[in-house]
């Protein structure tokens, strides 16, 4: 199932960016289409028809047009849960249908329609080139899903799900009552590969929020059963489906819904046959102890066959804590470019180790190591290999990024580096993510 080796693919040179894995394969990194969002003509209603391509999981759009424009508006929607330890009570489950319907009842609490409005600010450059770059305004009505992370009325989801531009946004409860007073507090930069953001309810109206419980990405493997809930094409609230854990650390290039040219990368991907559904963006995959392992993102289309891309919660865990505990983020920063190692890819580059964070030699594209990063601080060098950090091991399932992930900046983290064959330590402290 790995991807075959090649040499790291080209880096747009920016100033800084967010350490991410590089795809040793391009016949493997799909094309998907960003939010799965239709592109609407302009009129009344949601477009149902799939366009080709891998289509982003995300939120379905009604476009509301005034002036010469049409309107087209990407988005992705999201499944979530809610979680209790359903394995740990004293209940046995005597099949796995009846298991599932008890995740179903117990993560359904924390699972919530996300309803946006967003003006033409917003909207991505398919406007143009889907229905010819005319001006005037326009408004785009869009659903999505979200997460209850905490009780006190934080909510994760995606950030294609609330992009810059965004107007308002409500939420709607597993029990039919509409919250207003909902306000987006985080997001990570359209440049950051890591497509996340948090909304938080003001005034609840009496109805009380109930958390998902976070789980562990890590101790997921290929064949685990799980399930997903959500937003199913922005109308059939809290749709549950199931299936197992197919890969990991996948990456792909997700595009608009036109066909048009933006793009943006996204790595270190879990991939699931569990049906994902437009409007499932932001949404989780729960294990089956209703615990969230990951925030849905991304489906194959054209043809596809249930292959849908989660975010690892792990990713994410350093800034859930972090917006729960001060009600904002920011984004920890090591500056390195790395091919995440398999037996391929070691005996290509005559690497003794088969298992680490490759910080691949470039091949004048700029360097692996950004320059006056920590990283470069530190004194890593292209061709090193990160194998652990802190003692914990880089796997097939625990990637640098998940274990950085963990951290704030500031965070002082013991890198094991193999170099030439020896191995040695590290101390890198973990700068902030610059906003570029």
């Amino acid at each position: 199932m790995d991807n075959q080796p090649e040499q790291p693919a080209k880096e747009s040179k920016k100033p800084a960016e967010p350490e991410h894995s590089v795809s040793s394969s391009p016949s493997h990194r799909s094309v998907l289409s960003r939010p799965a969002v239709r592109a609407g003509r302009p009129k009344s209603g949601v477009s149902r028809k799939a366009r080709a391509g891998l289509l982003a999981a995300a939120f379905i759009l009604v476009s509301v047009v005034s002036g010469a424009a049409g309107g087209y508006l990407e988005s992705r929607s999201v499944n979530t849960v809610n979680g209790s330890s359903l394995m740990s009570g004293k209940k046995v489950v005597s099949s796995e249908s009846q298991l599932i319907s008890q995740i179903a009842k117990s993560v359904g609490p924390s699972v919530v329609s996300v309803n946006v409005s967003i003006t033409s600010a917003a909207a991505p450059s398919a406007y143009g080139s889907i229905f010819g770059g005319a001006s005037g305004s326009q408004t785009a009505q869009a659903a999505g899903t979200g997460i209850i992370i905490s009780d006190s009325g934080y909510v994760l989801t995606n950030r294609h799900v609330v992009p810059e531009g965004t107007d308002s946004v409500s939420i709607t409860l597993s029990n039919g009552a509409e919250l207003k007073d909902v306000k987006v507090v985080a997001r990570t930069a359209a440049t950051d590969n890591l497509d996340v953001a948090f909304l938080k309810v003001g005034n609840t109206e009496g109805n009380k929020l109930k958390a998902a419980t976070i789980g562990d990405s890590s101790n997921v493997e290929i064949g685990d059963n799980v399930v997903a809930i959500g937003n199913a094409l922005g109308q059939f609230q809290n749709t549950v489906t199931s299936g197992i854990i197919s890969g990991f650390g996948r990456t792909v290039q997700a595009g608009d819904a036109s066909g048009g040219s933006s793009t943006e990368s996204l790595d270190n991907l879990i991939q699931t046959d569990a049906a994902i559904n437009e409007g499932n963006s932001g949404g989780p995959l729960v294990n089956l102890n209703g615990q969230v392992i990951g925030i849905n993102t991304a489906i194959a289309g054209n043809g596809a066959q249930n292959i849908g891309f989660t975010i690892p919660i792990n990713d994410v865990r350093g800034l859930i804590n972090q917006t729960i505990a001060g009600g904002s983020f920011k984004r920890s920063y090591l500056g390195v470019r790395y091919i995440p190692l398999s037996a391929d890819v070691a005996k290509q580059n005559n690497l003794k180790t088969t298992n680490g964070a490759y910080v691949a030699p470039s091949l004048g594209n700029g360097s692996s190591v950004i320059a006056g990063g920590p990283a470069d601080q530190a004194g890593i060098k292209e061709g090193d290999v990160i194998t652990a950090v802190d003692g914990t091991k880089i796997g097939q399932t625990v990637s640098l990024t998940s274990l950085l992930g963990r951290h704030v900046p500031g965070d002082k983290v013991n890198l094991t580096i193999e170099r030439g064959g020896n191995n040695q330590q590290v101390q890198v402290t973990l700068g902030t993510l610059p906003i570029t």
